[in-house]
């Protein structure tokens, strides 16, 4: 099973249930602002998309980027049942973002950038659809020790939002390298054990 067929797989399993999928709350950092654009990558059932999007307003808009097919239809029947009109969920891997350059204030996302396979990848297309100026939030884990590349090929155990984690100072050094400045940590949690891990989670934020 490839990895991104894992996540699907779980995710879309998790899509139906009551069950906590974040591990951070990016939105209380965020502060967007009438008529700003936003994405929201992981954007599971929907939930901050539809936060957002009341947010930013009529004149604003929001997307919502998943690879699961099955969150990818919950949300999407949030957004009708809530009668959300300025928000759009999309499936798309996170290292291609269908986003034009330069079209987004505000991203965010929560525990969603350790499923990445090339997380520099991803950290560029971030950086790529920014408007100059433009901030992400984003909370997300860590590993205190390199993982095992056992466990860092296993799609199963990445899938379990555990075995793609990097350092803290590999995750550091990608956004640096990204071009991102003002780099500033909200929130930081202790080590706590996951899977074959030790891990921590934090909130951290960094403008283009």
């Amino acid at each position: 099973m490839q990895r991104s067929s894992a996540i699907n797989e779980r995710y879309t399993n998790l899509s139906e249930t009551s069950c906590c999928l974040s591990c951070g709350g990016a939105i209380n950092y965020a502060k967007p602002q009438a008529g700003e654009v936003c994405v929201d990558l992981g954007s599971g059932r929907g939930t901050d998309v539809i936060k957002l999007a009341d947010e930013v307003g009529d004149t604003g808009f929001v997307y919502g980027v998943d690879i699961s097919e099955g969150m990818i239809s919950k949300a999407t029947a949030n957004l009708a049942k809530f009668e959300v009109t300025n928000a759009k969920i999309l499936q798309a891997e996170l290292e291609q973002l269908p986003l034009d350059a330069d079209s987004v204030n505000c991203l965010i996302s929560n525990c969603t950038i350790n499923h990445a396979t090339d997380k520099p990848a991803v950290w560029k297309e971030v950086y790529r659809v920014l408007v100059p100026g433009g901030r992400f939030v984003v909370s997300d884990i860590y590993a205190t020790s390199p993982i095992s590349e056992e466990y860092r090929t296993d799609p199963v155990a990445v899938a379990e939002c555990w075995a793609g984690a990097v350092t803290r100072a590999e995750y550091l050094t990608m956004l640096e390298e990204a071009g991102f400045r003002n780099i500033r940590i909200f929130e930081e949690s202790k080590p706590y054990p996951k899977g074959k891990a030790e891990v921590a989670s934090f909130t951290i934020s960094g403008e283009k």
